[in-house]
């Protein structure tokens, strides 16, 4: 019986046990819940982050007007972010891989000494390039292509010594290019006029040119308004600030020579290519020059030579040469174009044009040396070599090697060969199509906040870590045009940049980019400091955004909070006016976007500036 009652009280008790127990939970949760909510007066941190989540500001200080959310960021104590000072007005065109003084160290055969040579860590300037007196933003584009200031590109060497070939004239406090060249001194727009009764430029099927050895680079200029982007470059020599003058005129260009590096383009990436009287010895190092040509050249694409040796019968006195050396070097180019599959299409006058063969079965000659297929974009500071690039395979007489591109503006929009292939990791036509929609949807966002995007205002731009092109495709105009970097530790995907239309360049952001300082109008780097995190020092990333951005241009960079966080307290020590808001998508979104303006200040004496 004892037994028996005993148990009968342990179950009348269980119960109540329980629900004691689930009170107690419910009451010490709601509690916790209360408090959380910034409701409880006690708990400090989130009143303050309740009050960050729904606050809603503008960004007061900046040169325009956006509509998003300024994000207030709460950090330790920290010393304050160190500051920069200006560098001497000796280093207002300061181009770190490129400067003369290094180069003459290096031996000249083979343009060795103009080709890339960067300063050691060290030696590395850490201070702010200043802007040259008087200053002034560029001409809006299309006048931009015509017109100058003197005082942001102060040289007038090039209006004396190309005087009579209208590359440029002096007048006033301006610069005008008639649009001449040297091998065109009636006007680029005749010579374009020429080609385009071989080449098909009025249509579409031509979008992408190189012009090697440009000049002012009147050529890419003029081609601009038939919707052909020209890739310009020319070494920095004695010709003074000629790819200055070309970016400051709103032209695609950069600083850069065929000597003994791979250019830094992907295969297969222009549909044209030209050669007018850039002096180059295609003849020269068993045609290894007219190779890395062929490298860059897409199949079914076209070169251009104007200037020596074609035309030698008239020109052999005035090129110092005799005819039997220029007869020579003609023929011996002949024959290199035969070995790379090239067809001769037209030769009249000073013009010479090939056009590269669609495939390998349309060859009728074999080339003996033929590069590793695997190895053809691998490029940055790899050796050229003397060997063919071999086209890849394809199944029948008529198909295109690496794929057939439709005329621009289609290609813009339709999935590149590249990604169509496979070739490409983790990319499908699936989430290239979902990256097109992703970046439309990123730059609506950026218009928001900066109005002046899409204007004639920002001509120049670049994309720091451009992946698949979709900011620059996004953005597609006349009024604009975009340099798409891909970083050498990037996914390689250069090749589907070009494949869409556009333009770009392999660089490895450790190092300085081929250009002179002022050269963008806005630049965008989205993930790029993640990127580099570890592998290089981040406050010289941005030092060198400073250089190459224009006085008052833009930024827009696109990254991990913590990263933002890093790189907001470096650009406090600069000369930027810089926000950082929420992702399109809310403040809970861990990547934010960091906007803002660099201030105009111009160089008046050492160590001094003024705004």
């Amino acid at each position: 019986m004892g037994s028996k009652t005993n148990a009968s009280g342990q179950r009348a008790r269980r119960p109540l046990s329980i629900f004691v127990v689930l009170g107690l939970c419910c009451f010490f949760y709601l509690l916790g819940a209360w408090q959380r909510s910034g409701s409880g007066k006690g708990d400090n941190l989130a009143l303050k982050v309740n009050k960050m989540m729904t606050d809603c500001t503008v960004l007061p200080n900046l040169s325009f007007e956006p509509h998003h959310i300024d994000v207030e960021i709460v950090e330790p104590s920290e010393p304050k972010a160190k500051v920069f000072k200006p560098c001497d007005l000796k280093y207002t065109d300061y181009t770190p891989c490129q400067e003369q003084d290094r180069a003459m160290t290096f031996p000249r055969e083979n343009m060795i000494y103009r080709e890339r040579h960067c300063p050691a860590e060290n030696e590395k300037l850490r201070c702010l390039i200043p802007a040259p007196k008087g200053y002034t933003t560029p001409f809006p584009w299309p006048k931009s292509r015509d017109y100058a200031y003197y005082a942001n590109v102060p040289y007038k060497s090039l209006t004396v010594e190309k005087a009579v070939q209208n590359w440029v004239q002096f007048k006033g406090n301006v610069f005008k290019f008639p649009g001449g060249g040297t091998m065109f001194p009636q006007g680029a727009d005749a010579y374009i006029d020429e080609l385009d009764t071989v080449i098909p430029i009025a249509d579409g099927s031509v979008r992408t040119a190189l012009d090697t050895g440009c000049g002012v680079a009147s050529w890419g200029a003029y081609l601009l308004k038939r919707n052909v982007l020209a890739m310009s470059f020319a070494p920095k020599d004695n010709h003074e600030a000629q790819v200055q003058f070309a970016l400051e005129r709103g032209v695609p260009a950069v600083i850069g020579v065929l000597g003994t590096i791979r250019l830094p383009y992907p295969s297969r990436a222009f549909d044209m290519a030209q050669c007018s009287r850039c002096l180059i010895p295609w003849a020269s190092n068993e045609g290894m020059y007219l190779m890395e040509v062929d490298r860059v050249l897409r199949p079914g694409g076209y070169w251009i030579l104007s200037g020596p040796p074609i035309n030698w019968k008239t020109y052999y006195q005035t090129w110092k040469r005799s005819k039997e050396d220029l007869k020579a070097e003609q023929r011996k180019i002949e024959e290199l174009a035969e070995s790379l599959c090239w067809e001769k299409k037209y030769e009249k006058g000073d013009i010479a044009i090939w056009r590269k063969k669609i495939n390998a079965k349309s060859c009728q000659r074999k080339s003996p040396n033929v590069c590793d297929l695997d190895n053809v974009d691998d490029v940055w500071y790899q050796k050229m070599e003397v060997c063919k690039t071999p086209f890849p395979e394809v199944t029948s007489k008529d198909e295109v090697a690496g794929g057939e591109l439709k005329k621009f503006p289609a290609r813009l929009f339709a999935v590149p060969p590249r990604i169509a292939k496979g070739t490409i990791p983790e990319v499908t036509a699936e989430s290239y199509q979902e990256n097109n929609k992703l970046w439309k949807k990123h730059v609506n966002t950026y218009k928001r906040i900066n109005k002046l995007i899409g204007t004639t205002r920002y001509r120049n731009l670049m994309d720091m870590n451009a992946d698949l092109g979709g900011f620059a495709a996004a953005l597609e105009s006349q009024k604009s045009w975009v340099m798409n970097v891909v970083p050498t530790i990037a996914k390689n995907t250069l090749g589907v940049i070009y494949e869409r239309g556009l333009i770009g360049i392999y660089h490895d952001w450790c190092e300085g980019f081929s250009t002179y300082p002022r050269t963008y109008d806005l630049i965008h780097a989205n993930g790029l400091f993640s990127l580099y995190q570890g592998k290089c020092n981040l406050e010289d990333i941005l030092l060198e955004m400073d250089r190459i951005l224009r006085p008052e241009g833009a930024i827009i960079i696109r990254d991990e909070v913590d990263v933002l966080n890093k790189v907001k307290k470096i650009v406090g020590g600069m000369r930027w006016d810089a926000k950082m808001v929420d992702h399109e998508d809310g403040p809970l979104v861990p990547e934010k976007i960091l906007v803002g303006v660099k201030e105009y200040w111009v160089g008046t004496g050492k160590n001094n500036s003024s705004s």
